[in-house]
C-alpha cells in the first residue's frame, strides 16, 4: 500500500520524503483546499519534483475547490503550465474541472477529492466516467464499507485511498456550509474557520467542545486495510509542521515495514502522542461509532496523554515529566530541522552559449552541472530578417525554461556575430529541442485554448415554483404549485422502501428528491426504487443515484448540495450524463452568477428558500450535547431515532441540532434563507425556483399555512410588487448573505 503524506509548505514536503512517503500531496498558493497552508509557488513546485522523484516519491497537486468562471482562464493557464511537468496526479472536485481535464489536458492523472464525499458504488462509477484514477473514500465508511467500494473501483479501474492518521471531520466532507454560512469562509473553497472545534456554552452533558471529535488514527488497523484491498493510506495535515510530518510518516512507514515482511505489527503508538493529536479513535473504520469518539479539548493532547498514562506519586514528578516531553519535541523538531536543510530544492542553473554566423547554423550550447550538449538550427543565419538577434529577443524566446526545473542562470552571445536573423519559429523549434533533451526525451507541449463560451442572449423566462415538502400530510401541495411538488426521500429508507415506492406509484407526478448521503444497503434499496417506480424526472444530490439514472435514461436534475458552480460543471453533466438541468449553488453570489453560460436544452434551477442545513453527521451528536441512553450508534439508531437539542456559541449564535427518523444526525442555522432580489436580477436565467417546505426543528416557525406561503411565492413570480413584502413579513430571521458575499 502507499503511504500518502501531506505536504502544507516545503519544509513540510521534504520531512515527508525523508520520512519515506511514497507520495506526497500539495497545493499551490492559489486553487487548493488549505487555504490557511503555507502551500508553494509553481517555482517551488518544480524543484519539489525533482527532489521527490530522486527519492521515488510521488508529487500530487490539491486543486480541490469549486470554481467560479472568471476564476477559470487563470485555472486553464496553470493545467498549461502542469502539463509540461512530471506530476503525477492531480485532486480534483470541480465537476467542471473534471470536464476540463479530461476533454483537453488528458496526460495529468485525475484523483478525486474526499471532498466528493464519495460513499456508493454509483459514485465510483460517476467517477470513473469523469476519467478519474483514483478516489478518496469517505472518512465515515467502515472497513466492511471500504472493501466493497474498493471492489468496484477495481472493476473500474481505480484506487482507492483511505485517510488512516489526523484529523476527523463531524460533518461529511463537502457538504459543511457552517464555516460559509457563519463567517463566509467555505470549506468547498479551502477556507473553513473550523467552528466545530469552537467552544460553546457548556451543554447540559457538561461539555464545552460538542462538536469536536478526536483525531483519526488506524495504526492498528493495517492488515484489515490490507485486507480490503486498500491501494493508498492518507494521512492529514497540510496545516502540521514539518515536524509533526517527519514524526507521523516515518512511524507509519515502519508499521508498513513491518506488514510487508510479515512480521507482527508494532503495538506501541507512544511516538504519535508526542507530536499534536487530539487522542486518537478508529471508530468510523471499525464501525464503533460512539461517544468515546469526541473529545473536550481541541487542543494538543500530548501534556494530558503523558498524565494518563503515567501514575505520579508527587506535582513535582508530574512537572518534570512534563518539561522532559517538551524538550523532547524540541528535540525532535531540531533533528528534523537539521535533517532536511540537507535537501535542496533549489532549479538546476543552465549555462548557455549562443554563437554563428551568417550563412552558418545558429549553435546553442548547453551546460548543466552534470552534462552538456550542442543544439544547432536547421536553417542557417541570414543578413536580413524581421528582428535582429540579440540578448532580448533571445531570452524572450527562451525564458520558458525557467517554467521548468531549470533556470537560466548565464545566456552569453560573445560568440554570435552582430547583425544576424533567423526565423522566429526555428528559435521556438530550438526552445522545444532543448527541453526535449533537459526533460529526459518528454516533448514540450504547446499551451491549449480551451473554447470560450459565446455569449448568450437570453430572453426572460417565464419561471416556474418547485416545492419541497418530506411528509406525506403535504401531499395536498400539488395542487397549488405550477413547477411540480418534490418529495425528499430519507438517508435510510432500506425497510421501508415499499411503502415509498407505493407513494410514488399512487402520485405519479410527484418527483423524487434523493438525499446527498446514501451509503451500503440504504443505496441499494435507492437503486431498487428507481427500478420499481421509474420516475419521469428525479432530483438528487448524491452523484451515485445521478449515475443510475443517466444508465436508465431518466431525466435527472443535479440538487444543490451537489455544489455546481461554474459554467463547465454545467457542460459536464449535460454531455457525460445526459443531466436535463442543474440547480446553482446558494454559496456564490449574484456578481459570480452573472458569469453562468447554460448549455443548450437545459434548465437551471435556485433554492429562493430553504432552512440552512449546515452540515450531515454519521455520528450522534447528541452525547455531548444532552446525552444518549447508548454508548454507540447502532442500526436502529438512524430509523428510529428523533430528537433536537440546541448549542450556543460564544458568540451567542444558537444552532439546531435535528435527528429525524430515517436521516442523519444535521446541524441547521437558525436563519433560514430567503432571496426574493434573484427573481429579478436574473429573469433570463431560471427556469425554475424551488421553495423548501420540509419541516426541521430550527425554531422558526411560520404565521400562516404552507399554501398561503406557496401562494405568495407564486404571485412574485408572476410579478406581484407586493409580494416580496408579504413574505418578509410571513417568514421571519431570514438571510440571503451569501448571495451577497458569494465564495
Amino acid at each position: 500500500m502507499e503511504l500518502l503524506a501531506p505536504g502544507g509548505d516545503v519544509d513540510s514536503i521534504k520531512a515527508a520524503i525523508l520520512a519515506g512517503a511514497d507520495a506526497v500531496y500539495c497545493g499551490l498558493d492559489k486553487f487548493n483546499a488549505r487555504n490557511r497552508a503555507a502551500n508553494i509557488n509553481f517555482d517551488d513546485l518544480q524543484g519539489i519534483l525533482r527532489l521527490a522523484h530522486q527519492h521515488n516519491c510521488q508529487v500530487f497537486l490539491t486543486l480541490n475547490i469549486i470554481f467560479v468562471d472568471n476564476e477559470i482562464p487563470a485555472l486553464i493557464g496553470l493545467l498549461n503550465k502542469l502539463v509540461n511537468t512530471s506530476i503525477d496526479g492531480v485532486i480534483v472536485q470541480d465537476f467542471g474541472l473534471f470536464y476540463l481535464l479530461s476533454r483537453f489536458f488528458k496526460g495529468l492523472k485525475i484523483h478525486a477529492s474526499t471532498q466528493l464525499t464519495t460513499h456508493n458504488e454509483g459514485q465510483i462509477r460517476f467517477l470513473s466516467k469523469l476519467n478519474a484514477t483514483r478516489v478518496n473514500l469517505s472518512r465515515e465508511l467502515n472497513l466492511k464499507e471500504v472493501k466493497a467500494l474498493t471492489e468496484v473501483a477495481h472493476q473500474n479501474q481505480m484506487l482507492t485511498e483511505v485517510f488512516v492518521h489526523g484529523s476527523y471531520c463531524v460533518s461529511f466532507s463537502g457538504i459543511c456550509y457552517l464555516s460559509s454560512v457563519q463567517g463566509g469562509n467555505s470549506g468547498n473553497r479551502g477556507r473553513c474557520s473550523q467552528p466545530c472545534r469552537d467552544r460553546y456554552v457548556t451543554t447540559p452533558a457538561g461539555e464545552d467542545y460538542p462538536l469536536n471529535l478526536k483525531d483519526n488514527s488506524a495504526w492498528f488497523d493495517l492488515h484489515e486495510l490490507d485486507g480490503a484491498g486498500v491501494d493508498s493510506l492518507k494521512i492529514e495535515g497540510r496545516i502540521k509542521k514539518y515536524d509533526y510530518v517527519y514524526t507521523v510518516v516515518s512511524n507509519w512507514r515502519k508499521q508498513l515495514q513491518c506488514l510487508s515482511i510479515h512480521e507482527e505489527l508494532l503495538t506501541d503508538n507512544s511516538a504519535l502522542y508526542k507530536v499534536f493529536n487530539r487522542d486518537f479513535s478508529n471508530g468510523f473504520l471499525t464501525g464503533t461509532i460512539n461517544k468515546d469518539m469526541f473529545i473536550d479539548n481541541p487542543r494538543d493532547h500530548s501534556i494530558q496523554r503523558l498524565s494518563e498514562v503515567n501514575d505520579y506519586t508527587s506535582d513535582h514528578k508530574l512537572e518534570e515529566n512534563q518539561t522532559g516531553l517538551y524538550k523532547e519535541k524540541e528535540g525532535i523538531k531540531t533533528s528534523v530541522e537539521n535533517k532536511i536543510k540537507q535537501l535542496s530544492i533549489a532549479k538546476i542553473p543552465l549555462v548557455i552559449n549562443i554563437s554563428g554566423e551568417s550563412g552558418s547554423p545558429l549553435e546553442v550550447a548547453v551546460k548543466t552541472p552534470g552534462t552538456s550538449f550542442l543544439v544547432l538550427s536547421e536553417v542557417n543565419l541570414a543578413n536580413t530578417g524581421t528582428e535582429v538577434l540579440d540578448y532580448a529577443m533571445i531570452f524572450k524566446r527562451l525564458k520558458a525554461i525557467n517554467d521548468t526545473e531549470y533556470f537560466i542562470e548565464t545566456l552569453c552571445l560573445d560568440n554570435l556575430k552582430p547583425d544576424v536573423y533567423i526565423p522566429f519559429k526555428e528559435l521556438t523549434a530550438i526552445k522545444k529541442r532543448l527541453l526535449f533533451i533537459l526533460n529526459d526525451s518528454r516533448e514540450t507541449l504547446d499551451p491549449i485554448h480551451v473554447p470560450t463560451f459565446r455569449k448568450q442572449n437570453r430572453e426572460k423566462l417565464k419561471s416556474s415554483l418547485l416545492v419541497l415538502i418530506s411528509s406525506p400530510n403535504d401531499l395536498h401541495l400539488c395542487k397549488e404549485t405550477t413547477g411540480g411538488l418534490c418529495f425528499q426521500l430519507p438517508d435510510s429508507f432500506k425497510n421501508e422502501c415499499a411503502e415509498f415506492t407505493d407513494l410514488f406509484r399512487k402520485n405519479e407526478n410527484l418527483i423524487p428528491w434523493f438525499p446527498s448521503v446514501i451509503i451500503g444497503d440504504d443505496y441499494i434499496a435507492a437503486v431498487e426504487f428507481l427500478e420499481q417506480v421509474q420516475p419521469k424526472l428525479i432530483v438528487t444530490n448524491n452523484t451515485g443515484i445521478a449515475y443510475e439514472a443517466f444508465q436508465r435514461g431518466s431525466n435527472w436534475i443535479a440538487g444543490p448540495y451537489l455544489n455546481v458552480t461554474n459554467s463547465f460543471s454545467l457542460l459536464s453533466l449535460k454531455e457525460n450524463f445526459n443531466c436535463s438541468g442543474a440547480f446553482i449553488s446558494n454559496e456564490i453570489s449574484q456578481t459570480q452568477m452573472r458569469q453562468l453560460n447554460k448549455p443548450d436544452n437545459f434548465e437551471l434551477y435556485y433554492s429562493i428558500y430553504h432552512p440552512i442545513v449546515l452540515m450531515t453527521s454519521r455520528q450522534c451528536l447528541f452525547h455531548q450535547v444532552t446525552g444518549c441512553g447508548k454508548d454507540q450508534i447502532d442500526a436502529t439508531c438512524i430509523s428510529q431515532c428523533e430528537k433536537s437539542a440546541t448549542i450556543i456559541n460564544l458568540k451567542n449564535d444558537t444552532i439546531y441540532l435535528e435527528k429525524s427518523k430515517g436521516n442523519y444526525h444535521r446541524i441547521i442555522s437558525e436563519t433560514n434563507f430567503l432571496n426574493t432580489e434573484i427573481v429579478n436580477d436574473f429573469s433570463d436565467l431560471f427556469s425554475g425556483f424551488l421553495v423548501d417546505l420540509r419541516e426541521m426543528k430550527n425554531g422558526n416557525k411560520t404565521d400562516v399555512n404552507k399554501s398561503g406561503i406557496i401562494k405568495q411565492f407564486e404571485n412574485m413570480l408572476d410579478g406581484d410588487l407586493n409580494s416580496k413584502a408579504e413574505l418578509l413579513q410571513m417568514i421571519q430571521h431570514t438571510t440571503n448573505s451569501q448571495y451577497k458575499r458569494g465564495i
